[in-house]
């Protein structure tokens, strides 16, 4: 099937993928030890609403 004209089509589940990778790239690139603990990881996660 192809799109209309003008159309986009959004995939709401990759967006949110893609929202919560950048959101752990910056808090990783942030943090002062080489990897996140899991608590790091946890309060990014609770910060989305997750």
């Amino acid at each position: 099937m192809t799109p209309v004209c003008g159309a986009t089509v959004q995939d709401h589940v990759a967006l949110a993928e893609i929202e919560l990778c950048g959101e752990l790239i910056i808090a990783a690139s942030a943090a002062d030890e080489e990897r996140l603990s899991q608590d790091r990881i946890d309060e990014v996660l609770m910060g989305l609403g997750l």
